[in-house]
């Protein structure tokens, strides 16, 4: 009978060999297998773009240079700028724009609100909004101009209940920069594949749209609410799709900013957990998929832990092969060099797996 440590030992590898490959393998011939569309078909409706910006004064000019922008027909958008207790020029900078935004035959309104974090800042927005269609973005990422029209039209399908839009990362000029812009593309491909199955768990936060009647209040200090308000939707009976026509652009973000994001949005799952625990039950019909995505990513970490303290107890000489393989691999993450950039980043995310778990014993609005 093989000794405990063999067995814990390969069942951890086991583990994330398949999270890491294997079940994008098994997404990717399921999502053939399935060949889920959408059936687009655009008529318009009335859109509230909800904003929320804390101190966004450097970028709300162009933000909303972009939205005014957006080929939609004149007079169905209302645009929201909430104010999360912006000490800065904000709400000055975007109050000048009300102008501009009426000859593109938009509404603007400035809602400055006290420092009530970003989920109650929606949540004003929500209680203000109009439009059959509510399109949450954030600050940062411009908008295609066909944007808009491209997700309002996913929802020309019935069973459509949440459209999101495909986030293009351009390639970093570092190669820390480049392997998290890799990350993305893998991480898009699996939504991708998820979408075209059913639906894909939670949205992508700088560009998803959302049927009005859909939408639900966020607890305070929500961290991902572009998770919370999809699965209203899908549990609803909805599909939440992924559509790649939408599109935003972005920056990829060094390594040490893409730490402290992927710290908040991982501690944001627990949150997620906690408020739908029909995710782990029979109502989810996307329950594989759950399992092998959202929650195996957070005990990715514990498995490569209990892999590399099981090598040590091998029999002699596998104990010397790959406990000293494993300590060689992490102690290249202490390299900074272009070579050992896939190492320091599968690394560093691995760390920020590790620490979301902090959210058991911290405030949830300290990750912001």
């Amino acid at each position: 009978m093989p000794c405990p440590a063999i067995l814990v030992f390969a069942g951890c590898i086991l583990f994330v060999l398949y999270v890491l490959f294997g079940y994008p393998l098994l997404l990717r011939a399921a999502a053939r297998r399935a060949g889920r569309t959408v059936r687009k078909s655009f008529s318009p409706r009335t859109v509230s773009v909800l904003l929320a910006v804390r101190n966004g004064e450097s970028g709300i000019g162009r933000k909303l240079d972009s939205l005014f922008a957006l080929d939609y027909p004149p007079g169905l958008v209302e645009i929201f700028v909430l104010s999360d207790g912006s000490t800065d020029g904000t709400c000055a900078v975007a109050t000048a724009r009300q102008d501009a935004a009426a000859q593109a035959g938009m509404r603007l309104h400035v809602v400055e609100l006290p420092a009530v974090g970003k989920s109650e800042a929606l949540n004003a927005g929500l209680a203000r909004a109009t439009g059959e269609i509510i399109f949450f973005t954030d600050l940062r990422q411009p908008l295609d101009r066909n944007c808009l029209r491209e997700l309002v039209a996913c929802f020309g399908d019935p069973s459509v209940g949440v459209a999101s839009g495909e986030l293009i990362i351009s390639s970093g000029e570092t190669a820390e920069k480049e392997q998290t812009s890799l990350y993305w593309r893998y991480e898009k491909q699996l939504r991708i594949w998820q979408s075209a199955v059913d639906s894909v768990i939670g949205a992508t936060g700088a560009v998803y749209a959302q049927r009005r009647e859909l939408c639900r209040p966020l607890p305070p200090y929500t961290l991902l609410d572009d998770v919370h308000q999809p699965l209203a939707a899908f549990f609803a009976g909805y599909r939440v799709i992924l559509d790649p026509a939408a599109r935003a652009y972005d920056n990829p973000a060094a390594l040490n900013q893409e730490f402290r994001r992927k710290v908040r949005t991982l501690a944001g799952n627990y949150q997620v957990f906690a408020c739908y625990p029909a995710l782990f039950g029979p109502s989810n019909r996307m329950l594989w998929h759950f399992l092998s995505h959202k929650f195996s990513r957070l005990l990715l970490p514990w498995a490569l832990l209990a892999a590399l303290g099981a090598s040590f107890f091998l029999p002699s000489p596998w104990n010397v092969l790959f406990a000293g393989g494993q300590v060689l691999f992490y102690s290249l993450a202490l390299v900074d060099s272009r070579l050992t950039a896939p190492v320091r980043t599968f690394v560093v995310l691995m760390a920020a797996t590790l620490w979301a778990g902090s959210i058991a014993f911290r405030p949830a609005r300290s990750f912001w």
